[in-house]
């Protein structure tokens, strides 16, 4: 089995636009993707080891730090026996019911 890392990913500005929608729209909203991923969850629970939101990003350069915004949302960690095996888990994602969202997945490689 190898490890591989997924990255959820959805635009800013989608985000932006969620934000926006009356409480209780996105309440219902998150609520319902919810549901749906603790479906998924359940399904692919041997092979899902990890999963989190990704906070707000500070990016550290020569030049120093500074906040910045970026498209991912959350990550999880799998096993998998091949990469394409590790890409099927996800497809029909709940993740994907956001608009112009995506995620990818790549092998965690260890230095």
């Amino acid at each position: 089995m190898a490890t591989f890392i997924a990255l959820y990913r959805t635009p800013a500005s989608v985000l932006d636009t969620w934000m926006q929608m009356p409480e209780d729209e996105r309440k219902k909203g998150m609520e319902e993707m919810e549901q749906k991923w603790n479906v998924w969850t359940a399904a692919h629970q041997g092979a899902l080891k990890e999963t989190a939101g990704a906070g707000k990003t500070k990016r550290l350069t020569k030049a120093g730090v500074e906040d910045v915004r970026n498209d991912i949302m959350m990550y999880s960690m799998v096993e998998a026996e091949s990469h394409e095996a590790a890409v099927k888990l996800f497809e029909g994602h709940p993740h994907f019911d956001i608009p112009e969202s995506s995620i990818d997945v790549m092998p965690a490689n260890p230095v």
